[in-house]
């Protein structure tokens, strides 16, 4: 029988999409969805405090990089006693989620069971599809992942053509990180095409790009759409002082036209899985309130006031 530890939230999202999360047993510190996972236990934990500013938050993580340790911790004694037969992780991000190396440093003689290590790739909405189809064959339910996937794209798909058919395209600055500043990369730069907008910072495929405020300032974008990783909607909030407090964000297009915006980057955008149609959706709702109802507003973005 599969027993399944998920250390990074979007693969225990894609667990629950493929109808498995009857099989997880474990799951990390970040793992906080869907609610039926909750009681799971906990394999991991941060090796660094995560309270604090984000330019705290930033310093902290540079320095464990530097002293070459991880910015995470896999319990090796949890992860025996729970004999997994498979284990998820990815190979993306060693800052966003607990890394291979992570992983495979907790399993090398120790975990008795000798699970399946499943390491997702995710760069590019692409790379998601393929991961979505990664377990699915590890866990021997194929059909499954084709059916996720085909489902999954239909319904972006549908998104982008009514978003696309307002025929306005306003150029988008989305922002990961507010201190220092840090656009957003790999699937968002997608979404934002797809939502029928230009994005202007950020390439598909490649890693989120540190930026200056005077990149920023030249670029004087249409709309801001701040997602830090790892914040919700009140943290994002609670963070802005970091834009607004400079001496250039007044004079900035956005900001005069009221079109800035904050979006909850933990549970939609920075996750790639199966959300990023709800994280599509957001983009649409917000830069194409015509034809879109503001549902996921509240929730899961706000506009900044």
């Amino acid at each position: 029988m599969l027993r399944i530890v998920s250390l990074i939230a979007s693969a225990s999202e894609i667990v629950s999409a493929l109808g498995l999360s009857q099989y997880q047993v474990g799951r990390s510190h970040e793992c906080d969805f869907p609610a039926e996972i909750l009681s799971l236990p906990i394999c991991t934990a941060p090796a660094f405090r995560t309270d604090g500013s984000s330019a705290e938050i930033d310093q902290r993580v540079k320095q464990q990089i530097a002293n070459a340790l991880s910015v995470y911790e896999v319990s090796r004694e949890l992860l025996d006693a729970l004999q997994p037969t498979h284990v998820l992780t990815q190979t993306q991000c060693r800052v966003c989620a607990v890394s291979l190396e992570d992983v495979e440093r907790a399993l090398t003689g120790w975990v008795t069971s000798r699970p399946q290590l499943v390491a997702l790739e995710p760069n590019a909405l692409a790379d998601v599809w393929s991961d979505i189809r990664r377990v699915a064959d590890s866990c021997a339910v194929p059909e499954r992942g084709e059916e996720v996937v085909s489902k999954l794209q239909d319904e972006m798909q549908r998104i982008s053509e009514r978003a696309c058919a307002s025929g306005r395209r306003p150029r988008v600055a989305c922002i990961e990180w507010h201190e220092p500043l840090m656009a957003a990369g790999n699937w968002v730069p997608e979404l934002v095409e797809m939502a029928g907008a230009v994005n202007l910072f950020g390439e598909a495929g490649a890693h989120s790009p540190w930026m200056t405020w005077q990149q920023l300032v030249e670029s004087d974008p249409d709309v801001i759409v701040t997602m830090p990783c790892g914040f919700d909607l009140e943290r994002t909030c609670a963070e802005m002082y970091w834009l607004t407090d400079r001496p250039e964000w007044p004079k900035l297009r956005a900001v005069k036209s009221g079109q800035v915006y904050l979006a909850d980057g933990n549970q939609y955008f920075n996750r790639p899985g199966p959300r990023l149609v709800e994280s599509l959706q957001i983009l649409a709702q917000i830069l194409h309130p015509e034809a879109f109802a503001p549902e996921l507003e509240a929730r899961a973005w706000r506009r900044h006031v």
